[in-house]
């Protein structure tokens, strides 16, 4: 039997057994390609994990397919393919074009490596989104070339996958309705015949992750951590439809399913369990929202051992995701509960701007709270405006996440300063400021997952109105912030209060209902345990 004709058999799935730790259930997948027969089991777990977001490991699984089959140009194609990110913005440029150049020197020479016409195709592709030109036009070539690809090949699924993902990866600015949803038709033309495709489910999932469209998510969300239990960021994905449902519930299941996966695989590499991190944010965060105090105490708790670990070991190139992991759920503590824990940590004397912020955020809003020094919040005001200079001056010279980064800095700055006019006395000028800070956060891109702003404008808005009396005005405010942060405790509470100062008594029996959903583990009353 010839190469080619070895490498077109049936078209595998892959769960695999592996070691019991590691078993691989990443999703269902197949690719014809000219890879030789031993390469292709670890092929086809590369390309699970790559759509399941693995892509360290998928990285390593295509680079066991290339040791099988040295002139294996798809496997070059899937390590390739790892470097960049088009959900998160991310791509490392120099490191995917050595991943190529591993298959031949140039484009014409990589063409000629790959036997088929459909491989080919495959490889011009990425070609262009590692070509000349700024990440943003090669983002835009490249969605039109797996455009064309798709139209060539309607039947191959991982083309219409990868095609809605490309055209994910051209909203540079922010999720614009427009071009999600364009990729969800995508692959929505494709589930019917794919539903335990892992790309096809993730996708799903990313395209309708906000609070307007996340009801036809669901579907995805509850079918994906079924198809790929072995994936911790498959599992963690499927809490991105449940958080903006405000499904506390879910979102605590999924994210320590996650986690217990997570660390199994740290486990089996001699590593200790992972404590900080973007699933013990959200677990975090969720626990907030169930009224689980203590055991979002415990999280945090967890996340400020390891926070401080990392800045005892710094050296010259240290990673400190710990740190700012940590300072994002002690901001959301204190946000959500109303405890700031201690926030004693030895910065770097450099760097680290949005760390910075989120500790100088908690220390403000703390400080500007009702019955606190207007001098001291003043001084607290001073320390966020100065961090949030850094931040705003970073945003101009960087992408599209650190200009975002940088319009929530001036959202958390205004705030603050509206806070401290109010506590001065000046109420209606704090009230009109909280006002324009609550319109430019709304003029904010929708944003995945917790809000962007950890204590939302329009929320702040309400619960002043509330306390200055004006209960109608609240109550419009809060709805306005519950269309946007489903489910939220803080704001149920707040809303609660202006309907029933309002003698909305239905309305007030219905807020109530959802407020007692989320706080159903804590008792009738509600008590944090």
């Amino acid at each position: 039997m010839s190469r080619l004709a070895r490498s077109l058999v049936a078209a595998l799935v892959i769960t695999f057994a592996a070691a019991p730790l590691l078993a691989a259930e990443l999703g269902e997948v197949s690719f014809a390609n000219s890879g030789a027969a031993a390469a292709q089991p670890a092929f086809l777990r590369g390309l699970a994990l790559l759509h399941d977001f693995e892509y360290e490991d998928a990285a390593d699984s295509f680079q066991q397919a290339q040791k099988l089959d040295p002139g294996f140009a798809m496997a070059c194609w899937g390590e390739a393919m790892t470097h960049t990110h088009p959900v998160w913005m991310q791509q490392d440029l120099e490191a995917a074009r050595a991943a190529l150049g591993k298959l031949a020197p140039t484009p014409a020479e990589r063409a000629a490596k790959a036997p088929t016409e459909r491989e080919r195709d495959y490889l011009h592709t990425v070609e262009v989104l590692y070509g000349e030109g700024s990440k943003e036009q090669r983002d835009l070539d490249y969605a039109a070339a797996m455009a064309a690809l798709h139209e060539k090949y309607p039947q191959d699924v991982d083309a219409a996958a990868f095609y809605a993902l490309a055209l994910l990866g051209t909203a540079h600015h922010g999720r614009d309705f427009a071009t999600y949803m364009r990729a969800a038709a995508v692959l929505e033309d494709v589930f019917p015949a794919h539903p335990r495709h892992p790309g096809v489910l993730h996708y799903l999932i990313h395209c309708y992750d906000d609070s307007v469209h996340a009801p036809l998510g669901l579907r995805a969300a509850r079918l994906y951590g079924a198809v790929a239990p072995d994936a911790g960021h498959a599992l963690h994905m499927t809490s991105h439809i449940f958080v903006a449902l405000g499904q506390w519930d879910d979102v605590i299941t999924a994210n320590e399913r996650a986690m217990q996966v997570v660390d199994a695989q740290r486990h089996a590499k001699g590593e200790p369990p992972a404590r900080c991190g973007h699933y013990a944010s959200w677990l975090h965060y969720a626990f907030l929202q169930a009224g689980r105090t203590a055991d979002a105490r415990r999280v945090m708790d967890g996340c400020h051992e390891e926070a401080l670990g990392e800045l005892r070991a710094a050296a010259k190139d240290a990673s400190y995701d710990g740190v700012d992991s940590y300072a994002e759920m002690r901001l959301r503590h204190f946000v959500d509960s109303g405890t700031l824990a201690d926030g004693a940590l030895k910065l770097p004397e450099s760097g680290m701007a949005a760390t910075r912020l989120s500790l100088a955020y908690a220390d403000a809003l703390a400080a500007a709270g009702k019955g606190g020094s207007p001098a001291k919040a003043r001084e607290a005001a001073e320390r966020l405006h100065a961090a949030a200079s850094v931040v705003a001056a970073a945003a101009g010279s960087a992408g599209s996440g650190a200009a975002t980064l940088g319009a929530t800095a001036d959202v958390m700055d205004r705030q603050i300063a509206a806070l401290v006019s109010i506590r001065e006395g000046k109420r209606d000028e704090g009230l009109v400021a909280l006002a324009i800070a609550a319109d430019k956060e709304d003029a904010l891109p929708l944003s995945f997952g917790p809000p962007e702003v950890d204590k939302p404008s329009r929320e702040l808005l309400g619960e002043e109105l509330l306390a200055a009396g004006r209960a109608a005005e609240a109550k419009e405010a809060l709805q306005t912030a519950l269309a946007r942060t489903p489910g939220r405790t803080a704001v149920l509470r707040a809303l609660l209060q202006a309907q029933k100062a309002l003698g909305d008594d239905a309305e007030a029996a219905r807020t109530e209902a959802a407020l007692a959903r989320n706080l159903s583990h804590e008792g009738a009353a509600g008590a944090p345990r």
